[in-house]
């Protein structure tokens, strides 16, 4: 049974950064699609970015383009969200998500496609 754990979060000021990692465990995540996904109190969750882990290949929100680099280690089995010049609409619980995809070549930026998600770790940008 896959299972997914983020870690990373905090409470930052504006224009700062942070590093959220997703570490998996019970199963490689190299046939897997990772995604991110946040949702701030009172908003829907919204999708973040993705990645291919076999390829490294990505996909970004316009939202946050740019600003956020997502990018994967399959040696550690962990996927990571690198997030600059932070702004308080980036507040929210961060979640990472699991998608099997064999050999697909493309991550989905579309959040019912994922199976499996961890508990989410809050990020607050504040000043």
């Amino acid at each position: 049974q896959l299972m997914l754990e983020e870690s990373g979060g905090g409470l930052v000021q504006p224009g700062g950064s942070l590093r959220l990692s997703c570490a998996a465990s019970g199963s490689t995540l190299n046939y897997y699609g990772i995604g991110w996904f946040r949702q701030a109190p009172g908003k829907e969750r919204e999708v973040v970015s993705c990645i291919t882990m076999w390829l490294g290949s990505t996909r970004t929100a316009d939202s946050v383009k740019g600003r956020f680099t997502i990018s994967g280690d399959n040696a550690k089995n962990t996927v990571y969200l690198q997030m600059n010049s932070l702004k308080p609409e980036d507040t929210g619980v961060y979640y990472c998500a699991a998608d099997y995809l064999g050999l697909q070549t493309m991550c989905q930026l579309y959040g019912p496609a994922y199976e499996h998600w961890g508990q989410g770790t809050q990020v607050t940008v504040s000043s």
